[in-house]
């Protein structure tokens, strides 16, 4: 005979982190000074993310930023405009990053798994005799990711010029690294990315490789990585 299925206890410590979370994405709402933030905001007790930056971000409704996730502008706009912005529903899964000195917008729903990387700048290294760590960041481009994406555990998308745009509804594999255009209804993998799987609207279904759309939907974005990624396809 089968014995019956023993249910298991939820560990009562869980409420007291429940609690901490609350507490903590209340306080945010209350006293952080964010460009605009919307309702049912939720952010992990453990999420980093400074109050002096907080000027520079714009929040949408149902915004998560879990555990360890970390937020950071590295450099104080002289404009007062957003540089990070989420919209409806963005989910930042643990552990991510994401550094902006230009802007970074993520468009409704997208989603991420743990441990992305998202950076709109890197290390300038024009020097070859002087340590990294003295010579500041490039001055970057802006990334753009539509709605409806989702970004795979590990995965990196870096901008160091231009606009880099990842299309709606596009899925970026697991720890594959975007520094070009991904067009939309795409699946990229590699390091670095490279477009493996697309949706054919003329044949109504996914199909291996880049679609026909790929090319002209490119074509008609002026950005240097967008040219960049024309080639590579």
């Amino acid at each position: 005979m089968n014995k019956p299925e023993r249910k298991i206890a939820e560990d009562p410590l869980w409420w007291i982190m429940r609690i901490a979370n609350k507490c903590r994405s209340l306080w945010m709402l209350w006293t952080y000074p964010f460009a605009s933030v919307g309702r049912r905001f939720f952010s992990h007790h453990a999420c980093h993310l400074a109050r002096a930056i907080a000027p520079y971000i714009q929040l949408g409704e149902e915004v998560f930023l879990d555990r360890d996730v970390w937020i950071d502008i590295p450099v104080t706009p002289a404009h007062g405009e957003p540089v990070v912005i989420f919209d409806d529903g963005v989910k930042i899964g643990r552990r991510c990053t994401i550094s902006a000195i230009n802007r970074i917008h993520f468009e409704r729903d997208v989603v991420f798994a743990p441990q992305v990387l998202v950076m709109d700048h890197n290390h300038a290294l024009a020097d070859a005799d002087l340590p990294i760590n003295y010579q500041g960041v490039n001055r970057g481009g802006t990334i753009r990711i539509e709605e409806g994406c989702w970004l795979g555990y590990g995965s990196a998308i870096v901008c160091d010029q231009g606009e880099l745009v990842i299309g709606r509804n596009s899925v970026i594999g697991v720890n594959a690294v975007v520094t070009r255009s991904v067009p939309p209804h795409s699946v990229v993998t590699g390091n670095p990315a490279r477009v493996v799987k697309q949706f054919d609207p003329s044949r109504g279904e996914w199909v291996l490789g880049s679609a026909p759309a790929t090319r002209s939907y490119l074509s008609s974005h002026s950005g240097a990585n967008q040219n960049t990624a024309l080639k590579d396809l």
